[in-house]
């Protein structure tokens, strides 16, 4: 595994299918999960409240399953370096799974995989097979096929 998928141009994906990267690990704080409620609106207590969730099914508030998929733009940042590009756009996922939640106070981060990258007449259309990562849990938090469209410039 390297430190990140590098490329110098979009049509250099190509040749990096396979390709992996890990990043580093990012605190889920009980601030961070309120901000996402207050965003969405959702205050479940198991996210917001606490104490009532050390009660609860989890024994502690967990992080919305949404707040760690929202994550990925910022937890992949720094895992791709694609160049000559015009922009970058989000074109969907595929077969998202949210495995297992994440409790308030636990690290995640990701790791990627180029799995695929197809040329388009609009650029290349990458794919990656992207696992969120609990620090010291068995297994991840989600996973997900992402797809992002890359404009040459």
């Amino acid at each position: 595994m390297s430190d990140r998928i590098e490329a110098a141009s979009p049509q250099a994906l190509a040749d990096l299918v396979g390709a992996e990267a890990t990043g580093d690990w990012l605190l889920i704080d009980q601030a961070r999960v309120d901000a996402f409620a207050d965003a969405t609106g959702d205050h479940q207590w198991i996210h917001t409240d606490p104490e009532r969730a050390a009660a609860g099914p989890f024994g502690a508030p967990i992080a919305h399953g949404y707040l760690t998929l929202s994550l990925l733009p910022g937890l992949l940042k720094d895992l791709i370096a694609i160049g000559g590009l015009a922009m970058s756009v989000n074109y969907g996922l595929d077969r998202l799974r949210f495995l297992q939640p994440v409790p308030v106070g636990s690290r995640v981060r990701a790791a990627v995989r180029l799995a695929s990258a197809d040329a388009t007449p609009r650029g290349v259309r990458a794919g990656y097979a992207v696992t969120v990562e609990i620090e010291g849990a068995a297994k991840p938090a989600l996973v997900a096929e992402t797809i992002t469209l890359y404009v040459p410039a």
